[in-house]
């Protein structure tokens, strides 16, 4: 697990063009934090690095954005507007947790539960997660998991914690 403090937006995106310049294709990036907490921010960084250069903005109201033309695509998803775990299924998200590019999902913790220590095995299973999901309980397609936690420290700085999880 890795930890950084951004001092601003401008250093959160650079942290995240670095992500993007060697990600791989299916790489899920999963995103928890407050609103405001530099989760869109981190996705500008990232299309910058894939080499993308459509205007990055959060799918809030149409659940996903797709961005292409860069090294690889871009699917950008917004949970926010949905509440359960159920809801995301069934708006037939699922399909992106194997990705052709790069997904990464805002609001991450409505699909995945919270987590405090995370692995690649549950993201396929149907019920809703109540409680705090341990590592040993995640099951995903993806090839690799990236999960980002954003802890705002002040009006400009924010921990960024992220781990790295391979199937």
């Amino acid at each position: 697990m890795a930890t950084c403090i951004s001092h601003s937006p401008a250093e959160t995106e650079a942290l995240a063009e670095t992500w993007g310049r060697t990600a791989p294709s299916g790489l899920v990036i999963g995103l928890c934090g407050d609103l405001g907490a530099g989760k869109t921010q981190l996705v500008k960084g990232l299309a910058r690095g894939l080499g993308i250069t459509a205007r990055v903005h959060s799918p809030t109201f149409a659940l996903v954005n797709i961005y292409a033309g860069g090294r690889l695509a871009l699917f950008h998803l917004d949970l926010y507007r949905l509440e359960t775990r159920d809801q995301i299924l069934a708006a037939g998200l699922a399909e992106y947790l194997e990705p052709p590019g790069v997904t990464v999902i805002e609001w991450a913790e409505r699909w995945f539960g919270e987590m405090r220590s995370i692995s690649p095995q549950d993201m396929t299973q149907t019920s809703q997660l109540e409680k705090p999901v341990e590592r040993a309980s995640l099951q995903s397609p993806a090839k690799c998991l990236r999960w980002v936690r954003f802890d705002t420290l002040s009006e400009t700085e924010r921990r960024i914690t992220y781990e790295d999880i391979s199937a």
